[in-house]
C-alpha cells in the first residue's frame, strides 16, 4: 500500500514546534564549546543572548547553577568564571539583571493559561524546571549560605578577609565591643557616653576650665530608650585662633535635615581645609551667619530629652563651644581595640553598605556625615551588640589597611571569582546594591540586608509600577509578586484536565479506510510519525477508522499535516483530533506553541536509531549551523526513545517537510533495497526514512 497525495507538489503548512521534554544532551561538547568562544569573538554581533544548548539532565536546573548563571551575568567575564551548563553570548551587553518571582503560581498555572501569558512567553525565550522551591529560595539563587543574615558585614565582605575561613573559632567574648556592652540587645540610655567617659575624651563640660564661655544647650529632661536622636556634624576652618566652625548640619531621626548652616569664623582664616569640609573664600564670602547664632538656634530645636549622635561628636561641640550632656559617639560606640577608632567613613560601608565622602567630590557632605552616624546608632540598637561583633570589624579594617597600604593578600578580583561567594557579596565588593521589590505582606532574608534596597509595595500592581522606576538604576534586580494559591481540590482538578487535553491533542482518528485496505501497512505508516501510545480500529463507523494515541504532541500534529486529505487505495481519507470541549482551540493553541520563543530553530525528527544517531554526530556539518541533538529518554528504562530534537541557531530550513538534500541522503543509512522513498516518509522493516518537522510544544512538564 503507497499513500497518494490528492493534489500533486503539496507541500506540508509551516512547521509546529515543541517544548522540551525531559532530555538528555549528546554530542562533542568540546565542538561547542569551541563554537560559542568563535561567536563569542565575533565583532558584529552585540546582542546578548543564551544560548540555546542547556547542559541539564531533564531540563532540570539547580538553584546552584541559577546562581551561577546570575552571578556571571551580572559581573561578567572579568569577574567570574562562565557558568557550567550554559552559555551567555556578550554579556558585556546586558545593562540589567532582572529576576521576576511568582509566588503562588506554578507550572500548571502557566500551562493552563498558556494563551493568556503570550508577552511572557515571547519574552522568556528559555523555560526549564526548577527543584521544589525551599523556604530560603530567593537566598538560594543568589548564592547565600544557610543561616546567613544577610545583613551581616562579616557574610558579604569575609571572602575579602584574610580571616574568613577562621570566622567561626573567633571568640566573640573577646571581641571588645561583647566586653563593654556584652551579648544582649542594649536600650538608648546604655550607649549613652558616662560622665566620666566624656572627660576622658575632652567632651567640653560645665565647670571645666577650658569650657567658660560654652553654652549649654539646656537639655536636661529626663533620658529613656525612647528619647529623640539627632545627628549632628560639623565643618570646620583653621584661623589664627585655631579651628573656628564653618557648618553646621542637623538632622533629625527620621533623616529629614532640620538645620544646616553656614557660619562666618569670627577670626582671620588661614586654612579652609577645603579637601576635608569642602569650604572655600568663595562659599563663605557672602555668610552673615555667625556661631552666637547658629548657638541660638539649636537650643531652640533640641527637647529637653534630645541626644545627640556624632562621630568624635567632642571635636564638634568644642567648634559650636556648646555643651550637652546626652550623647552617643560612633567612634565610640563600635568599640576597637587597643583604644583605637574606626573611620566614619569604613563604618558607613561596613555596616551601612554606603559610599560617602567620595574621593570624587570636594569635602565632605556635613548632612551626609550627620544622617549616617544616626543610621550607625540606629543600626547598633536594633541589632545589638553580638551582631556587630560577629561582623569582626576589626579584621576587616586591618585587612582594608593593608590594602591601601599595597599589601593586600588578594583583589577583589580574586575574592569575586570564589565559586562560594554570593552575588550579594560581589555587588557589595563592587559598592554595588541589589533592588529587591516585593509586597508588605512577604518576609525575606533578602529585606534585612545591608546592601540591598527593599522596597514593599501593597499591591502588585504598584510593585509592578515600582519595577518600571527602579529597575533601570540597579545592575541586579529581584521583583516578587504574590499570588493566592489555588487550593489542593481545584488544582488537583486543573492537573487532571491539563493531562486530559493534552493527551486528546496527542491523538488523531483517521478513516475512512476501504474494508479491504491493507490496515498493517497504514498501522506501519502512522507508526513512522512517531512513538504511539496506543492504536485502536473503529468499527462503529460505516467504513472503519482508526483511532491513534501519540506520546507527543509532534508526532499527532505531524500526521495530521502529512496525511490529512491524501488518498489510500483510491479512498481519500481525513486525519484530524477528537472533537472535544478540551480540543476545540487546539488550532490556536497549536499556532501558539509554533510561535513560542523556545520552540524556533529546533526540528523534530521521528523513526532514528541509535546508527542514525551516531552517525549524525559523526557528521553534524549536515546541518548548518546545528547547536544540539536532544535525545530523549524513556524515564523508566533509561532508553533512547526513537526521535530526537536538533537544534539549530538559524531556525529550521523554510521548507520543512524535508530538511536533508540529496547529497545529504547518502551519508546516511539508506532504506533496504526494493522500498521507495515517497515525500516525506519512507518506510522499512527495520527503520523508517527520518521525517523532519519544526518542534511543537509536547509533553507537559
Amino acid at each position: 500500500m503507497e499513500p497518494q497525495r490528492e493534489r500533486a507538489g503539496r507541500h506540508l503548512k509551516k512547521g509546529r514546534k515543541r517544548r522540551r521534554g525531559p532530555n538528555m544532551l549528546v554530542g562533542a561538547a568540546e565542538a561547542m564549546r569551541a563554537r560559542w568562544e568563535l561567536e563569542e569573538s565575533q565583532p558584529e554581533a552585540k546582542k546578548a543572548r543564551l544560548s540555546t544548548i542547556l547542559f541539564a539532565e531533564n531540563c532540570e536546573v539547580t538553584h546552584e547553577q541559577l546562581c551561577e548563571l546570575l552571578k556571571y551575568a551580572v559581573l561578567g567575564n572579568s569577574n567570574v568564571s562562565k557558568p557550567s551548563w550554559c552559555q551567555l553570548f556578550h554579556q558585556n551587553q546586558l545593562n540589567n539583571v532582572v529576576v521576576f518571582v511568582l509566588q503562588g503560581m506554578s507550572q500548571l498555572h502557566f500551562y493552563r493559561f498558556y494563551m493568556e501569558f503570550g508577552f511572557l512567553r515571547k519574552a522568556f525565550t528559555h523555560k526549564f524546571r526548577l527543584p521544589p522551591p525551599s523556604s530560603n529560595f530567593l537566598a538560594d539563587i543568589i548564592g547565600l549560605q544557610k543561616k546567613q543574615t544577610t545583613g551581616d558585614l562579616s557574610k558579604m565582605v569575609e571572602g575579602s578577609l584574610p580571616s574568613s575561613s577562621s570566622k567561626v573559632s573567633i571568640s566573640l567574648q573577646n571581641d571588645p565591643i561583647i566586653q563593654k556592652y556584652g551579648s544582649k540587645k542594649v536600650g538608648l540610655t546604655r550607649c549613652l557616653l558616662t560622665k566620666e567617659e566624656m572627660k576622658t575624651f575632652h567632651f567640653p563640660l560645665q565647670g571645666f576650665p577650658d569650657c567658660e564661655n560654652f553654652v549649654p544647650t539646656k537639655c536636661h529632661g529626663s533620658i529613656t530608650d525612647n528619647s529623640p536622636l539627632f545627628g549632628l556634624n560639623c565643618e570646620m576652618c583653621l584661623t589664627s585662633k585655631g579651628r573656628e566652625l564653618t557648618r553646621i548640619s542637623l538632622v533629625a531621626e527620621g533623616g529629614c535635615c532640620v538645620m544646616d548652616e553656614l557660619v562666618k569664623p569670627d577670626n582671620k582664616v588661614l586654612d579652609y581645609l577645603t579637601s576635608f569640609s569642602g569650604i572655600t573664600k568663595k562659599i563663605l564670602n557672602p555668610v552673615t551667619t555667625k556661631l552666637k547664632d547658629v548657638q541660638r538656634q539649636l537650643k531652640a530645636l533640641l527637647p529637653p530629652d534630645a541626644v545627640l549622635v556624632g562621630h568624635s561628636l567632642g571635636l564638634d561641640l568644642r567648634a559650636l563651644k556648646m555643651i550637652h550632656p546626652y550623647v552617643i559617639d560612633t567612634s565610640l560606640l563600635y568599640v576597637r581595640e587597643q583604644g583605637r577608632r574606626f573611620k566614619l567613613k569604613f563604618l558607613a560601608k561596613a555596616i551601612l553598605g554606603k559610599d560617602i565622602q567620595c574621593p570624587d567630590r570636594l569635602g565632605h557632605d556635613a548632612t551626609e556625615d550627620a544622617r549616617t552616624t544616626l543610621e550607625l546608632a540606629r543600626y547598633f540598637l536594633k541589632y545589638g551588640p553580638k551582631k556587630i561583633a560577629e561582623l569582626n570589624l576589626e579584621a576587616l579594617a586591618s585587612h582594608q589597611e593593608l590594602l591601601a597600604a599595597g599589601q593586600g593578600p588578594r583583589n577583589t578580583a580574586e575574592v569575586v571569582q570564589q565559586s562560594n561567594t554570593s552575588v550579594l557579596e560581589c555587588l557589595d565588593l563592587m559598592g554595588q546594591k541589589l533592588l529587591f521589590l516585593t509586597r508588605e505582606a512577604e518576609t525575606s532574608e533578602l529585606s534585612s540586608s545591608r546592601n540591598c534596597q527593599t522596597i514593599k509595595c501593597l499591591t502588585n500592581k504598584e510593585v509592578l509600577e515600582q519595577a518600571r522606576v527602579e529597575i533601570p538604576l540597579f545592575p541586579f534586580s529581584i521583583v516578587q509578586f504574590s499570588f493566592e494559591p489555588f487550593s489542593y481540590k481545584l488544582t488537583e482538578e486543573m492537573n487532571k484536565r491539563m493531562r486530559s487535553k493534552w493527551t486528546e491533542m496527542s491523538t488523531v482518528y483517521a478513516g475512512p479506510f476501504s474494508k479491504n485496505c491493507n490496515l498493517r501497512a497504514v498501522k506501519r505508516l502512522f507508526k513512522s510519525f512517531g512513538p504511539v501510545r496506543s492504536m485502536s480500529l473503529v468499527l462503529e463507523t460505516h467504513q472503519p477508522h482508526l483511532c491513534i494515541q501519540y506520546e507527543v504532541l509532534e508526532a499527532a500534529q505531524l500526521a495530521i499535516e502529512s496525511l490529512d486529505g491524501i488518498l489510500v487505495e483510491s479512498t481519500c481519507i481525513k486525519v484530524q483530533r477528537p472533537v472535544t470541549e478540551l480540543t476545540l482551540d487546539s488550532s490556536t493553541l497549536v499556532k501558539e506553541l509554533e510561535q513560542d520563543s523556545e520552540n524556533r530553530g529546533t526540528i523534530y525528527l521521528s523513526g532514528v536509531n541509535q546508527t542514525f544517531k551516531e552517525h549524525l554526530l559523526q557528521q553534524s556539518n549536515i546541518f548548518l549551523g546545528l547547536e544540539a541533538v536532544i535525545l530523549p529518554k524513556d524515564l523508566k528504562s533509561g532508553k533512547q526513545k526513537k526521535y530526537c530534537f536538533l537544534s539549530s541557531e538559524g531556525g529550521p530550513p523554510k521548507d520543512s517537510s524535508l530538511a536533508l538534500g540529496p547529497e545529504d541522503r547518502k551519508a546516511l543509512p539508506q532504506p533496504e533495497p526494493g522500498h521507495s522513498l515517497p515525500h516525506p516518509i519512507a518506510r522499512n522493516q527495520e527503520h523508517s526514512w527520518i521525517i523532519l518537522w519544526p518542534r511543537t510544544d509536547g509533553n507537559k512538564r
